[in-house]
């Protein structure tokens, strides 16, 4: 009998990674990483001002590098017997989209135009729009934002796309509808790009566009056009009904056959959020909290539903069923930076040298050596992590970092060391809101790139957090939940949780909380507490 295989696509922030997977053990046959070139070059963002845009050209030409690298490590055989595939995008990454489903940016009048791209998830311009609706639903009749902790983010659909509206007559005249990432790459792959019709993904309608099954779908007309009336012109031209991850929803078209290189006619599944999907990918299940660390953090726990009592967890995020494993309530909260604040500083103290000479490798490996020699005392200095403003607990994305107790000895280790507890610092304050909200936690698993990079952090984070964290010996865990997905969709395997059993990583490495250490932690901890 033939093997069955499967592609994985992660589309991260700065690239997309291609894995082909044996379905029977989860064993990567080919892999590859193509970088997004205009990002790169840094087109189109202006960080100043906390805009960060993609071009979907990006999109397309990186996925079709990177699938073609992960298949040509594969050879023909295993080519020929690849299955399905699936993915996940960053979100909220939304654009634009005219009445046919093409990005604006992909139309010649607006090919250079920022605000018809997709709008990267850790764009800030949105802040007073997210303003305007949260000051509008938290006196509605209907409660939008019961599910969401209590506030739509500027980071989130509906303030983005107002944004961007508001910018340019010509943009308001063309637009007709919009897309996450993931729903317009969907899309493409299976040929359905009619606005109306195209497949939506429950993961980023629930978390990103307070799409609920108790109020209908997404807010009524009726509201959005109360928080502007620019927003009717989404009126009938958007969606009632979402798809569960991993759901089968069609089969390659023939065009993206060919620019991929796969038999056309093969299984595509409903793909989602990036931090959902790497959740997967880790073994996610009832008591885990996953967490992804990388840029930013995102932490991921899953509630059977047959214990949910409808009951919301307050300043996190989001709940939403279906949207990590189905028939599970899947809850999301994170840190809007996390390596960010190491890279910010390892910039900071490379400024002076020429550009040629700089390297944040060298900086930071230097800084963690001193950092982890230092001693732990409970007169340390104290930072927060607020370097985006703050996304849980409680978002306030106005909320800026800061340090305390500095004096003239205090050095750049100094200082470094506690921007790292600062970060492990709001992971445990996201972790203790889950409890305080009767949501239990058995155990830590970590993936992503900071997981597997730095020994130095991990222990931190355990010895701040008081638990075992366990990381996952894999270096593409959000690709690789992709191709569990994948393996559902194309009817290999019956439901999520049976793939994950033959497909997810057997080992890890854990590291255990030191008792000492974590008494001074929770006196540093309280300082950083009460600078909330």
């Amino acid at each position: 009998m033939d093997k069955k295989y499967v592609l994985g696509l992660d589309f991260g922030s700065d690239s997309v990674r291609c894995i082909v997977v044996d379905s029977a053990d989860g064993g990567v046959k080919g892999e590859a990483v193509s970088e997004y070139r205009r990002w790169k070059q840094g087109l189109y963002c202006n960080p100043a001002e906390s805009r960060y845009r993609q071009h979907p050209e990006d999109y397309m030409e990186s996925m079709q590098e990177c699938v073609a690298g992960a298949l040509e490590q594969c050879g023909r055989d295993v080519a020929a017997n690849i299955v399905g595939l699936c993915f996940d995008t960053t979100a909220s990454t939304p654009c634009l989209l005219d009445e046919y489903g093409t990005p604006l940016a992909l139309l010649p009048e607006f090919k250079e135009n920022p605000d018809c791209m997709f709008v990267l998830w850790k764009d800030h311009t949105a802040i007073e729009e997210a303003e305007r609706l949260n000051e509008l639903a938290a006196r509605w009749e209907i409660d939008y934002l019961r599910t969401s902790g209590g506030t739509c983010s500027c980071e989130w659909v509906w303030p983005k796309m107002l944004h961007c509206l508001k910018q340019d007559a010509s943009v308001r005249a063309k637009a007709w509808s919009w897309a996450e990432h993931g729903d317009w790459l969907c899309a493409i792959l299976t040929g359905n790009t009619k606005p109306e019709t195209m497949a939506r993904s429950r993961c980023f309608a629930g978390h990103k566009a307070l799409w609920n099954e108790d109020w209908g779908g997404l807010p009524t007309m009726d509201f959005l056009k109360e928080v502007d009336p620019l927003l009717a012109i989404f009126d009938g031209h958007l969606y009632t009904h979402t798809e569960p991850v991993g759901s089968f929803q069609g089969h390659l078209c023939a065009e993206w056959a060919r620019r991929l290189g796969l038999k056309e006619g093969i299984a595509v599944g409903m793909g989602a959020i990036d931090c959902h999907v790497g959740a997967v990918g880790a073994g996610i299940k009832p008591g885990t909290l996953v967490k992804v660390m990388g840029t930013s953090t995102c932490d991921i726990i899953v509630q059977d539903m047959k214990d949910y009592d409808a009951h919301t967890v307050r300043g996190i995020c989001g709940q939403v069923d279906g949207s990590v494993l189905p028939g599970f309530i899947g809850y999301e909260a994170g840190q809007a930076a996390f390596g960010d604040v190491y890279a910010w500083f390892a910039r900071m103290l490379n400024w002076v040298l020429p550009e040629q000479e700089r390297s944040n490798g060298r900086v930071m490996a230097r800084l963690t050596e001193q950092a982890a020699a230092l001693p732990l005392t409970a007169e340390d200095p104290v930072s927060t992590d607020w370097f985006n403003g703050r996304r849980n607990p409680d978002s306030d994305p106005r909320k800026r970092a800061s340090i305390t107790g500095l004096t003239l000895g205090t050095g750049p280790a100094s200082i470094f060391k506690s921007l790292v507890e600062a970060t492990a610092f709001g992971s445990r304050a996201i972790a203790e809101r889950f409890g305080e909200e009767g949501i239990k936690i058995d155990r830590i698993v970590a993936t992503g790139g900071i997981s597997q990079k730095s020994p130095y952090i991990m222990q931190v984070m355990a010895d701040v957090m008081g638990l075992p964290i366990s990381v996952i010996h894999f270096n593409q865990t959000c690709a690789l939940g992709s191709a569990i997905l994948a393996s559902v969709a194309s009817g290999i395997y019956p439901d999520v949780l049976t793939a994950q059993e033959h497909m997810c990583p057997k080992t890890s490495t854990v590291y255990e909380p030191d008792p000492a250490r974590h008494s001074i932690y929770n006196i540093l901890y309280d300082k950083y507490s009460e600078m909330k």
